[in-house]
């Protein structure tokens, strides 16, 4: 009775880990046009990074004093970890700049699609083989098939409407014309290894919270090293800081971007060590699209408004059905 109990438990307490990571990838969706909308104001997309990496690290700091006392590591145990666990930050600021720099060169429907598919497929490998801390999760046919018909439900829930779109297809098809094959190719293998990046920092910053007994100092970490160093880059391509003239002509709500981003990490640190990088990874997408269909109908955020397609709903029962087999297996 009490195995009984135990198990039925455990099955409650992932498919809550599996909410939250929804919920997390619903407000890292706001967090876009929240950004985009702050990056007209500073007039750069680096400096606009940059805010929002402040605010979420204050943010992280305060949550990680609160919730264990303190905020920095201590000298033993940053002495006695490898080097690859203070490595999430980093990626995380690689994984940004890396899509501003992709759009321009391969596109809107290659620049959101390529590096989804890479952390889906890096999330089912680091899970596979256990890598970076996580707990090994053995590839059956009936996870690998979820895996597959989730992919499929991205597909058709992200690329059919775009495709559909003749100023998004007409933007894409000028942004590759002319320019050479191979350079091309190789920008589109740079977003599959940005998902890919995105995948191991999320396993990285969930094995550095158990270590820690702390995900939001093992988040507050992750998040302070990505604002140091996009606040280099923003540096070296603006050369500039905002002004307090911008920055008055922010809403309150430009300054939530670094606030909901923080809030995805610290859920990410919390759910990887405990349902896998591959099924965070995957709820998250669930969450990103589902929140960026609400926020395009009813045009959130001061974004363009865009009537909800058939394919998305479609690609969205689609994503359901594999998450259930993975879920499943």
């Amino acid at each position: 009775m009490n195995t009984d109990y135990y198990l039925k438990w455990e099955k409650i307490k992932m498919l809550l880990f599996m909410l939250i990571s929804v919920v997390a990838g619903f407000m890292l969706a706001n967090q876009s046009p929240i950004n985009s909308d702050l990056r007209t104001i500073v007039k750069s997309p680096f400096i606009a990074a940059a805010i929002s990496f402040v605010v979420g690290t204050i943010f992280l700091a305060v949550t990680s004093l609160v919730m264990s006392g303190r905020v920095f590591p201590s000298s033993t145990f940053v002495q006695t970890q490898p080097a690859w666990i203070w490595l999430g930050g980093v990626l995380g600021s690689v994984y940004l700049t890396s899509n501003v720099l992709l759009f321009p060169k391969i596109g809107a429907i290659q620049t959101v699609i390529l590096p989804v598919l890479g952390q889906i497929v890096m999330g089912s490998v680091i899970d596979m083989f256990g890598w970076f801390g996580t707990s090994q999760i053995p590839i059956t046919l009936a996870r690998l098939a979820g895996i597959a018909i989730m992919t499929v439900g991205v597909l058709t829930a992200v690329v059919l409407p775009s495709v559909g779109n003749k100023d998004v297809r007409e933007f894409d098809s000028s942004t590759v014309s002319g320019k050479d094959r191979l350079v091309v190719m190789g920008w589109q293998s740079w977003a599959v290894l940005v998902g890919f990046i995105a995948a191991i920092q999320q396993a990285i910053n969930g094995h550095l919270g158990t270590l820690l007994a702390s995900p939001s100092q093992a988040s507050f970490i992750s998040f302070g090293v990505g604002t140091v160093i996009v606040i280099i880059v923003a540096l070296a391509v603006d050369k500039r800081v905002p002004s307090i003239q911008e920055l008055k002509k922010a809403k309150p709500w430009n300054w939530l971007g670094g606030f909901l981003g923080a809030l995805f990490v610290l859920v990410s640190v919390i759910t990887v060590p405990k349902i896998g990088a591959g099924l965070t990874i995957m709820m998250g997408l669930i969450g990103q699209i589902f929140g960026s269909i609400l926020i395009q109908q009813f045009g959130w955020w001061r974004s363009v408004k865009s009537q909800v397609v058939l394919a998305q709903i479609v690609g969205m029962i689609v994503m359901l059905v594999g998450v259930v087999l993975i879920k499943l297996a």
